[in-house]
């Protein structure tokens, strides 16, 4: 008998990996891919953060409950990784993290200094004084419709706004489609790292209203260091298949960044920004009948 599954930290995965057209199930103990002629590729999966399933797999309940044991996080998404349909929750298993983060969120003065915080780090300098929330969200968003305006044309490229319809993908222009397929990519790994830390996607401070608010907050954090620069690059030289680029583009700079050992200390430092502490258990509850066996992964993956 093997020992149980036990999952590893998310700083030493690797980011993510794409799987199309094949059934995904465990054979002889391993997580395999099968394609239409029955040849088997096996996918390491507790080394990876987050597996996107594209249109033309099938996923057996056998490989689901793997990967969940081996805190990876499976997205279900449409063609080139943009459009998210459903995703698996191998973390956020941790009441004291969840309640933390809302509490943040909750306090108005928390959440002002959450928010600031992410400013000044997306940024480099620190926001203006006086301004509240909704002020630096639209002084945000000027940036960056600027950063977007010089990014583009750095690389040569025609750009006309960030626009961009899932519903209607073909009919973006070449720029969009690969920034949207860029930020697709982080977002996966920022989901898995969120979940991973403990916390929940949907509590988001400068974001709010969406299933993944927060992970869209992290994201933006890293997004213009490397991803969106690039993918204005890959944009610029027309390949046949840009998707693909922009995926082999952000899978060598997410290894070349080891952006996986940075998100979740980055998530930890924005938080405690706020100024309030992990809420303690109430003297009245009471503890698992059966305590939690230890875990070498992080805090949210389930052990």
């Amino acid at each position: 008998m093997l020992p149980p599954l036990k999952p590893i930290a998310m700083k030493e995965r690797v980011s993510m990996v794409f799987i199309e057209k094949g059934q995904i199930d465990v054979k002889d103990g391993a997580f395999v891919v099968i394609d239409e002629t029955g040849i088997r590729t096996h996918i390491p999966v507790g080394s990876i953060a987050c597996i996107m399933l594209e249109p033309g797999t099938r996923v057996s309940h056998h490989a689901a409950a793997l990967a969940a044991r081996a805190g990876t996080l499976l997205v279900w998404v449409g063609e080139a990784g943009v459009r998210v349909y459903a995703s698996g929750q191998p973390g956020g298993a941790r009441s004291d993290r969840l309640l933390y983060q809302a509490k943040l969120a909750l306090d108005d003065a928390a959440r002002l200094k959450v928010v600031r915080k992410m400013y000044e780090i997306r940024f480099g300098e620190k926001p203006p004084e006086r301004r509240s929330v909704e002020q630096l969200r639209g002084i945000e968003g000027a940036r960056v419709k600027k950063t977007y305006e010089l990014l583009a044309k750095q690389a040569g490229v025609t750009w006309k706004g960030r626009r961009y319809d899932p519903t209607e993908w073909d009919n973006s222009d070449m720029a969009n489609r690969c920034v949207s397929s860029a930020t697709a990519c982080l977002y996966g790994i920022c989901e898995a790292a969120v979940l991973a830390a403990g916390y929940a996607p949907a509590i988001g401070f400068i974001h709010t209203g969406k299933p993944l608010s927060f992970v869209y907050d992290i994201a933006d954090l890293f997004k213009f260091d490397e991803i969106i620069p690039h993918a204005f690059k890959i944009a610029a030289k027309n390949y046949r298949d840009p998707e693909r680029e922009v995926r082999l583009m952000c899978r060598d700079i997410f290894r070349q960044s080891k952006i996986l050992r940075k998100i979740i200390p980055t998530i930890e430092d924005v938080l405690a920004a706020g100024d309030l502490e992990i809420p303690k258990p109430a003297e009245e509850s009471v503890l698992p009948a059966i305590p939690n066996p230890e875990s070498i992964g992080d805090v949210g993956h389930r052990s």
